[in-house]
This record gives C-alpha cells, structure tokens and sequence, in this order.
C-alpha cells in the first residue's frame, strides 16, 4: 500500500520481537522484498521509543472515547480505529501539520467529524413504509467506515455494526450512559406554532445492563451502504421525531364534588383519512403538545395565525418536504426514478444529442443529476423534478464554449415592479418554461458522458450535444438569446434600464416581463393580454401557468387586503435548523455597535468552509432582510481566513434572525410611488485599512426597494469626505431607478430627495466654489450640481461618470444626465483633458457625437474645456 497509494518504497521496519511481525512468512517477504528489519532487545520498550509512545497516544485516546461514551468493552476496536481516525487529521507540534496533510499534501477537513458514541437516527424512506410511518431507526455512532464514504453504526434494534450514510446526529445523547433520565424532546417543525401546556417525552433506549439495550420495537433494521460516488459524510441536525405520550392521571383531592353527566358513549366507526388527501397537507387541529428541552424554542418566535387557511397550507407543503441530495438517495424512490426518465425522455424527444463514438483527440464532459419539487398554488405537490446538469467546470474556453454572459433580473428591479403592482392594482402571474436550456442551439461541438443511471454495461459511447443543457457554460446565452427574439417578433421591446426586463405598450395596455433565467414574471394591467402572452409563449417554448405570484427564488410572497409582504421564513426556518441553533437565545441585534472585528492570525479556523457556507446563506437572506446587510458586508470581508472571532459574530446574527425569522418588507397598497434616498457613511471603520463604508437606503414610497452597504475604495482624509462620496454612490443608483421607473410607466416628477446627516457635506455639494480647494476628490464635487433645503438634497441634475477610452487614451468623458431641461435629452457638460493639446479631428469627433446624442443643435450643448490633470485611477462614482 506504501509503494501503490504514496509511490514511497518501504526500507526498513523496526519493531519489537513480537511474532506478529517476525515470523517465518513475513521474514520470507522481507528478504523477497528486500526489506531489512531490525527488532529491539527483549524488555527493553526504550529500543523503539517512537512506536511505544504512539501506541500509549493510541490507546489513551481511545480510552477517553470509551468513558465518554460509557461503551461496552466489546467495541474496544473501534475506539482504536477512531482515534487513529482522529489523531491522524491532528495537527503535530514538530512539523504545524496532520500526518493526514504531510501524506496527501491538502489539509484535512472536519465537518463530518461528530461526538463518538452518541446518538443517530437513519432516515428510512423504503416505499413499503406507510406516508406517516416512521422514518427513523435508532443507532450509535462507532466511528468512520474506513473502505467507504460512512460512518459506522450499532443498530440498536438487530445489534449490528453496520455502516450507514444517510443519519441525524444527536450529539447531546449518549444511549449507552448507565441510568440516563435525559429526556428526548420533540421540537415540532416551526410551520405550526406550540401549544402552552406541555407534554413529556420519554427515552426509548434506557439501558438495563452493560450489553442489553432495549429498543424500540417499531423502528426498523435497514440500512443502506452508499457507494463510491457519494459525498464525504454529512449529516443534518434535525430534532428527533419518536415521541411517546403521558399523562398522569387526576388526584382524589383535583375530582369535582359535582355529579358528572351522564356519559355519551362515541360510536365505533373508525375514521379513516381519504386516499385523496395522502399527498396534502390539511388543516387538522393540532392539539397534541410538546415540551421543550430549550429555554428558548423557536416555536416562540414563530406565528402562523395571521395567513389564511390556503396559505398557510403551502407554507406547510414548502417545509415538511425533503428533497435527495444524490443520486443514490433519489435511485430508492419510484417517484424519484420516474422523474429522472421523464427528463431522459424530455431531451431524446427534443434532439439533444446523438449517441456516437468519442472522436480521437476528444474529450466527453461528464454530468449530475439535481432533484427539486415543485408545488402548486394551493401548497400540493405538483411534480417531482429531476433535471440533468453537465458539469460545465471541467469545459475549456476557447474549444467548448466562447461567449458566456446572460442577463437575469436584478432584485431591485422584481421589488420595484412589486411595488408598481400593488400601487396601480396590476396582475402579476408567474411562468415556468420547461427545459428552458434546451431550446438554445449549441454552436461548439461539445460531447458528454452519458448519464448516471441510463448507461447500459460495455456500452462506451458518449452524446454529441446538439443543443444546449443545464450545465453548460454559454447555455444560459443561448436561453436568453432565443428569448428575447422571441419577444420582440410578439411586440415587446427589450428596456434599455435593464437588459432582462421586457415591455408591452400600445394604447391602453402596458404589460411588462421579467426574466430570471426560466422564471418569468408578466404584470399588466390587461389580463386578456397577459393570458395570449402565455398561450405564445407555450407555443414556442412549452410553459407551466403557476398562476399569481407566490414563491419566487425562494421568496415567499403573501398577499394581503392592504397590500403585499415579501418574506423568506422558509428559507430563515432552514439556515436555522442546519445550524443547529434552534435552541439558543435570541440576540436583539446582528452585530456589536463598536465591533472589533478585524483580521486575526491567531486563532484562525483550521476548515473554513463552514465559515464560508454560512456567510454564502446569510448573503441570500439579504434579499428581504436589509437589518442584516451591514452585519453581513462586515463578515464576508473574512471569508479568506475567518477566526473563532468571527464564526462568532456570525453565529450572533442567525441568533437575532431566529427572533424574527420571518421579518420581510411590506408594500401598502395606499402608497404614493415616489422615490426617496438616504445615506450615511462610517469614517474610517475598517480596523487595518481604515476606509469608509459607504450605506444608502431607498424606498419608493413607503417600501423598501433598495440597499447596500460598502466599503469605499480609497481612505477618505475626512468625515466630509466619505460621507460625500456615499452620497455619490446614492445618486448613481437614483439615477437609475428614475430610469428604470420611467420605463414602468412611473416618471418620476421633480427632484428626488436625498436626506444626508453631515452638514459639512451637504455645504460642500451645495457650493461648487470649493472645487478648488478639494483637488483630491473635485471629480465628485461636480456630481452635485444641486439644490438643498436643510438637512434634504433635492437633485436636478443627474450625473454619469464614464471613462472614455476610444477616442484617445489621454481624453476622459463626463456625461451629464439632465432631465430638468425640457428642451434637450442629453448633454455633455464637461471635458476632463490630461494634457494641453487636443487633436482637432478627435475634438470634431466629440461634437459630432454631443449632436446625435442631444437629438439638437450645436448651441444647445453645453461644454466646457477643463485642462488639469487627470486622476491615476479614473475615479467612477
């Protein structure tokens, strides 16, 4: 194994004179080998010092795992096999590095590391089980399978070690503790909300003696063994589920003196639930109870009372719901295995490949397959979906793809066109194009393997793809591309505010659509309109009518008689659980007011990747949460080399997520559509660079439409200064958002207000004669050719900074947005030149370019010529 898995030839061996190493057979091997081995005299450990001393490591470590656990001695072996498992991934004070590191040269990972000996249930999801059967089979954990990617397990029910991958770990249990009264608490899943009174649960694996376990008789004795193609090992903390009821029946002292009435015996017919009704989720009354092993459930920060009954059935439906994560796991369900032909059968009948063999000198792309369900309006199942995904990582630029970029909608915009919708009382529907990549034509020859599950032994062929797949690098180019001609032979126009957003205008009717690579969103206010909109596009493109707009990329949106609230608790709900932190106490805030956090080198985190995962999850819930967004803007700037100081930090704002998981914005249908700005900036926050960060907040009207928070690119010498270049990266996005409003039909009339809480600023925008004493920064001076009223910046002239480089190298541009001037569109107000000469021909050149873009004359455009010299950097706003 030395010589096959590290290419190392083994020279020497020293050991003791056991037989185990010296004996005739081996000593036969040595001399073959040529291996010399060198034994240390009898009784003397000192000869082999090294060896002793490891195995003393060995078995203390393996020792402690057993008082730990409080194990039998027959699982002796595996105490000793997990902590060599353990003490290989550990780092040595001699070399700073694992022995696991020195002979794979990549550090070792610890996610899949858990408490030895506590604790697991394996999720049994066998079609022979009953839709409310259990799913759970009670198991030790005995350490990490060591020729699989599992972990090994004692079944508690057949008395096996066994080894399985799909298991919820429940590391606070230990089920072979000696006259353990902990208790296993049910934590319902927080879509239905506790009662007060309260019920206890008891343990079903009390021990009655060293070796016997008295399990529960209703779980079952399977286990599944995963193959070489399934992940490292991962779990889930879900709560347990098996839960056992007691009541205590009333004292004497607690009867009622009263006489009772007579007793009204119920019939015996039993109730039986409608076949109809298995894939539903229905509104039962919930009565029974759950005590809490918490002091702070979650189920006291989540209430579900103010959605309607239907409602509240699909938020039940999106919840009680998993989804497989391999194909091993989808592979045991029929409902999963016939979803997986269906889309087989979808790409053969659309002539996505042909069946052919590798040319020389090819290579063949290989693919996965990634499960999703989707829901129908009402909270039922719609489908099961499994779509086949090519790994377009492993494709080479140049040879299989060239052109990638494809627009999707920016989240601004869907939040705006929400807010335009409530206020003008529009429909907004919802579609969902089937297989939308497969329509795009494929260009380059690509080929790839076929997929896992549907090749046939011995057969070696691979598909040439003829059209585009989910996966591929210039796939959603292609979608888009065959879109959007689409959708100009119907009669939209593509907008020039965004290159997703598509807009229907003839007399009376306005309908706009949004795309979002297969998602498209079609408001109007012509419902006729919108539903022959859809019957084109089934033409074309094969759509599924989802009907109002209810979930979109994960945001659940709730429709209300006073307007709409865009929220994510689903999405809350499961950061939550994954995280394990159900359980803890809420914090009233995200992050500290005077935070010290700044890049650490002493106790950096050994795997980041959790670190990395939880900022990637709390990016998202951003969407509807702009509370966290500094919070949030602060950690992602330790991605790289996060501390314990910072998995810390952000585990205090999941902490203040689960007091208010289900926190969104609100658009009142009373609103009045009008833009207004705020902006604020932290002078010299960072700890080691000292740069601002730059934070503005827009709402159109009353709702919240868009936020960022930013750290600036260069130190700002003054308070003045940053809070003045947060106001320009203000106006740049009201500059757009007046653009993209004019074109849903919402010009905006007059000035916007900015509101800025630095008077220094606000003076120095107000008064262009200080240009003159800021050279550092004049360039943004010049942005605020403006109005104040106190304290509030009213803009009437919008700026656009460009850095025009075809012309000459030596010429930067300043374009000059006006929309306070009737009489022109579009001027250029200003010329920064770096250096004293201007060629005539590129001088001619500019003021035929101010011509067409004024659509006037000469005497209309405003220049002027400025000689000073440029900055190093163009500065954009």
């Amino acid at each position: 194994m030395v010589k096959t898995q590290f290419g190392k030839t083994v020279k020497r061996i020293q050991a003791d004179n056991g037989y185990e190493f010296n004996n005739e057979p081996l000593r036969s091997y040595y001399s073959r080998e040529g291996i010399l081995l060198q034994t240390s005299c009898t009784d003397t450990p000192q000869q082999n010092g090294v060896v002793e001393r490891k195995h003393h490591h060995i078995l203390d470590t393996a020792r402690a795992l057993r008082f730990q656990a409080n194990l039998p001695l027959r699982f002796k072996s595996e105490c000793i096999l997990t902590a060599v498992y353990l003490l290989n991934r550990m780092p040595a004070t001699a070399t700073g590095k694992s022995p696991f590191e020195i002979l794979f040269g990549k550090p070792a990972t610890y996610r899949h590391l858990r408490f030895f000996g506590c604790l697991i249930y394996y999720k049994d999801t066998h079609d022979h089980l009953d839709k409310f059967g259990e799913r759970g089979r009670a198991e030790v954990f005995l350490g990490y399978a060591p020729t699989n990617k599992g972990f090994l397990v004692y079944d508690l029910v057949s008395r096996k070690v066994l080894t399985s991958h799909g298991v919820q770990f429940h590391e606070s249990s230990f089920p072979f503790h000696h006259g353990m009264q902990r208790e296993f608490h049910w934590v319902p899943r927080p879509v239905f909300s506790a009662p007060d009174d309260e019920a206890s649960f008891s343990d079903p694996h009390v021990l009655t003696s060293e070796d016997e376990i008295r399990p529960s008789p209703t779980i079952e004795s399977t286990t599944f063994s995963p193959s070489a193609e399934s992940v490292s090992p991962s779990s889930s903390t879900s709560p347990v589920t098996a839960r056992n009821h007691s009541v205590a029946p009333p004292s004497p002292a607690e009867a009622d003196p009263t006489p009772s009435p007579p007793h009204l015996r119920r019939g015996d017919r039993v109730r039986v639930r409608p076949k109809y009704l298995d894939n539903y989720i229905t509104l039962d009354d919930h009565k029974g109870s759950a005590s809490h092993s918490v002091r702070y459930p979650l189920s006291s920060y989540v209430s579900y009372d103010g959605f309607k009954p239907t409602y509240f059935a699909f938020l039940a439906a999106l919840t009680g719901i998993e989804e497989p994560a391999t194909f091993q796991q989808a592979f045991r369900d029929p409902r999963w295995r016939a979803a997986m032909g269906k889309e087989i059968q979808a790409l053969v009948q659309n002539s996505t490949w042909n069946l052919v063999e590798l040319p020389p000198g090819k290579r063949a792309i290989s693919s996965k397959w990634v499960f999703k369900i989707k829901f129908y309006p009402d909270g039922s199942i719609e489908r099961f979906k499994a779509r086949l995904v090519a790994k377009g990582y492993t494709q080479i630029e140049g040879l299989d793809f060239h052109d990638t970029f494809a627009p999707v909608a920016k989240l601004v915009i869907v939040r705006c066109l929400i807010a335009v919708v409530v206020n003008r009382g529009w429909h907004l529907h919802q579609l969902d194009v089937n297989n939308a990549f497969l329509h795009g034509e494929l260009e380059e020859e690509v080929y790839m393997t076929i997929p896992q599950g549907f090749r046939a032994p011995g057969d070696n062929r691979v598909c040439r793809l003829r059209k585009s797949i989910y996966g591929l690098k210039q796939a959603s180019r292609n979608w888009y591309q065959k879109f959007t001609l689409e959708m100009l032979d119907f009669g939209f126009r593509s907008s020039p505010a965004d290159a997703s957003l598509f807009i229907y205008q003839r007399r009376s009717t306005f309908v706009t659509a949004l795309i979002y690579v297969d998602d498209v969103l079609l408001a109007g206010n012509d419902l006729p309109f919108i539903d022959r909109v859809k019957q084109f596009l089934d033409a074309r493109f094969s759509i599924k009518d989802l009907g109002p707009l209810r979930y979109f990329l994960g945001i659940e949106i709730a429709r209300l008689s006073t307007g709409f609230v865009l929220h994510q608790r689903k999405y809350a709900l499961d950061i939550l659980e994954d995280t394990g932190v159900q359980g803890s106490r809420p914090s009233s805030f995200p992050v500290e007011q005077n935070h010290q956090l700044t890049k650490s080198t002493d106790d950096v985190l050994p795997d980041p990747s959790l670190y990395r995962h939880l900022v990637g999850l709390l990016l998202y819930l951003t969407i509807t949460r702009p509370d966290i967004t500094y919070a949030i803007n602060i950690l992602s700037q330790f991605v790289h080399a996060p501390s314990q100081m910072h998995l810390d930090a952000a585990f205090r704002v999941l902490r203040y997520i689960k007091g208010s998981p289900g926190q969104g914005l609100f658009f009142p249908i009373d609103a009045t559509l009008r833009l207004t700005a705020y902006c604020d900036a932290d002078w010299g926050g960072s700890q080691r660079t000292r740069r601002s960060t730059t934070g503005y907040f827009i709402t159109l009207g009353s709702a919240p439409i868009s936020w960022r928070t930013k750290k600036q690119r260069v130190v700002a010498r003054s308070s003045a200064e940053a809070e003045y270049r947060a106001m320009a990266s203000t106006v740049r996005e009201i500059i757009w958002l007046r653009w993209l409003l004019q074109e849903l039909g919402v010009p905006q009339s007059g000035p916007t207000p900015l509101h800025c809480d630095n008077q220094a600023a606000l003076h120095i925008a107000n008064n262009r004669s200080f240009m003159s004493a800021l050279n550092m920064w004049k360039w943004t001076v010049t942005l605020f050719v403006s109005e104040f009223s106190r304290a509030i910046f009213f803009l009437s002239r919008f700026l656009l900074l460009f850095n025009w480089r075809i012309f000459s190298p030596k010429v930067s541009v300043l374009i000059v947005f006006d929309f306070s001037c009737p009489s022109c569109t579009l001027g250029i107000f200003t010329l920064l030149l770096a250096g004293k000469y201007l060629a005539r021909p590129t001088l001619m050149t500019l003021m035929m370019l101010s011509l067409v873009l004024t659509r006037s004359s000469a005497a209309r455009v405003p220049m002027q010529l400025m000689s000073f010299p440029r900055p190093r950097r163009f500065p954009y706003v």
